[in-house]
């Protein structure tokens, strides 16, 4: 069992430290995620950011909000929402390791049938050069996987 594990933990060691969390200009994120916390009691997700420069990114998402509130009339109903996100990447300014990425950004769209605003800030942890993981707190916030494209 141990002679099996010590290659296993190479090359997961090696397939890390290649990984690279952010790119700059042209970098293509995916990710799907739950929310565990912020509109309603429970959500899904998924988002897309482009790079437009060195540490800043433009994206999209969706995603639809059930409510849970067992004291409200409207408690089985949901919400859908669409945004547009900015977030400002800080990998290269605190001098991350190449997997890993912390950063802030702003959201604005609609939820439901009223305007919305949220702020939030990130971490992705890339396990290889295509997949990792990533959090987010603020508004909406949830866990969930990221792809590079």
């Amino acid at each position: 069992m141990k002679k099996s594990l010590i290659p296993f933990l190479l090359i997961m060691a090696a397939s890390t430290m290649s990984a690279q969390a952010w790119h700059g200009q042209g970098d293509q994120k995916f990710q799907a995620g739950i929310n565990l916390w912020g509109k309603g009691n429970f959500g899904v997700k998924a988002s897309y950011d482009y790079g437009i420069a060195e540490s800043i990114s433009l994206g999209a998402g969706a995603g639809i909000y059930f409510n849970g509130d067992t004291k409200r009339a409207d408690r089985d109903k949901a919400d859908f929402s669409i945004y547009g996100r900015a977030n400002y990447h800080l990998q290269n300014v605190l001098n991350l390791p190449q997997n890993m990425d912390l950063y802030p950004g702003i959201s604005m769209g609609i939820l439901g049938d009223t305007f919305d605003f949220g702020a939030h800030i990130g971490f992705r942890y890339f396990f290889s050069d295509n997949i990792g993981a990533y959090a987010e707190v603020g508004n909406r916030g949830g866990i969930g996987v990221v792809f590079n494209l």
